[in-house]
């Protein structure tokens, strides 16, 4: 049975720890799909600071942008994070509306398979307005992100300082 679930908070909110909590309840062996792309050293120390922190009953899958390409049938399936993956397809096409459409494409093309789907991610847009056009730009594409795949599944969680608060 096909089984969508959505965690979200801002940064630190403790996402990820509760996400990986989660997935180790619900399987002895989920896919930990890591959709961050490397951009510099810092970035690749907290990346690494992530691996370390889980376990070998984990398969790791890193994949920037092409979740489908993965099978991950009958299997709990961890994706952190939707932000990160947002970026990588803004990096390269920076027209919101394309963007959108292709990771909501995407989105549904790699929830079609029969499996637990915990998706992480980050609400950005809780804070001001940004004076920088790109950043208000990908805040737009993040937030109707977000809507879409909270729309799509079944549970969403927020995170508030390591608590989370379940809202749907």
């Amino acid at each position: 049975m096909k089984r969508i679930i959505l965690i979200t908070g801002g940064q630190r909110s403790g996402k990820s720890t509760y996400a990986e909590n989660m997935a180790l309840q619900l399987s002895s062996h989920p896919i930990y799909m890591a959709t961050a792309h490397i951009w510099d050293e810092e970035f690749r120390k907290r990346v690494d600071l992530h691996k370390e922190r889980r376990g070998s009953e984990w398969q790791n899958i890193e994949e920037e942008k092409i979740l489908s390409r993965h099978s991950v049938a009958h299997r709990v399936v961890l994706i952190d994070c939707v932000t990160l993956w947002c970026t990588n397809f803004f990096m390269q096409e920076n027209d919101v509306q394309k963007c959108l459409q292709t990771i909501k494409d995407e989105f549904d093309r790699f929830t079609a398979q029969e499996a637990t789907f915990i998706f992480v991610t980050n609400e950005i847009g809780m804070g001001e307005v940004s004076q920088n056009r790109l950043q208000r730009k990908f805040t737009d594409l993040q937030g109707w992100v977000n809507q879409y795949i909270a729309q799509k599944a079944d549970e969403v969680y927020v995170l508030f300082s390591g608590i989370p608060l379940r809202i749907k």
